[in-house]
């Protein structure tokens, strides 16, 4: 798990989960409360 993880952080240039996570906010990739929305019908 973590070698897909490093992997992943030095495909996206981020030093840390957090900016990856920041990374795909600002890409499209994560719509903010999109979870919430999903949930929520379930």
């Amino acid at each position: 798990m973590k070698s897909h993880v490093a992997s992943i952080l030095l495909k996206l240039g981020a030093r840390d989960r957090t900016q990856a996570v920041i990374a795909a906010y600002e890409s499209g990739f994560i719509l903010p409360g999109a979870h919430e929305k999903r949930s929520a019908g379930q």
